[in-house]
């Protein structure tokens, strides 16, 4: 919620530092949370932002994972740089690419503080993310029913998607054996 914050004084049309460096490159302001085309591509880039140094963190605990043998080993027979990002890191970073993945994707639909802080959902309901209709409609209209309803359905789309995502990543294999 804090980062939302941040953001939202950041990208403010009238006093955000984004536009006053906008306007001193001679480029207009920008409406980011209110404007119905920016408003959601804004809010991804937010959630981006905030979760990159998570993820980046990681990678880079995978990559301290990897054994320094199997960089050696290659190196000896004579592999390039790109080949041995290509055919050693990529395949033994598979599992944290597929935590990451998972985790990511799980997130990107319970979105809910950024929109609930910067939006509330509009413009128009550019930014009416399935989560904030699901809170909306059980505390906003008290619609629990319909609420929990809506819930168990995006439980089951998030369910088909991870278990989607764990079959084309090969989640079961191992590249290290």
């Amino acid at each position: 919620m804090l980062v939302a914050l941040v953001f939202l004084w950041l990208l403010d049309p009238s006093l955000g530092i984004v536009n006053s460096m906008l306007q001193t490159l001679g480029l207009p302001k920008q409406d980011f949370f209110a404007s119905t085309d920016q408003a959601l591509p804004t809010v991804a880039f937010v959630n981006i932002w905030r979760h990159a140094g998570f993820t980046a963190l990681l990678f880079y605990a995978g990559l301290q994972s990897i054994p320094r043998s199997v960089y050696e080993a290659a190196k000896i027979d004579g592999a390039s740089e790109g080949a041995m990002f290509w055919k050693i890191t990529l395949p033994l970073l598979r599992p944290v690419t597929v935590f990451v993945a998972v985790t990511s994707l799980i997130g990107s639909f319970q979105i809910f503080d950024t929109i609930a802080v910067a939006t509330k959902g509009g413009p128009a309901d550019a930014t009416k993310v399935l989560v904030f209709y699901i809170y909306e409609n059980a505390f906003a209209f008290f619609k629990m029913g319909y609420a929990t309803a809506m819930s168990m359905v995006l439980f089951a789309i998030i369910l088909i998607v991870t278990l989607l995502q764990l079959k084309f990543f090969r989640a079961d294999q191992s590249d290290l054996a």
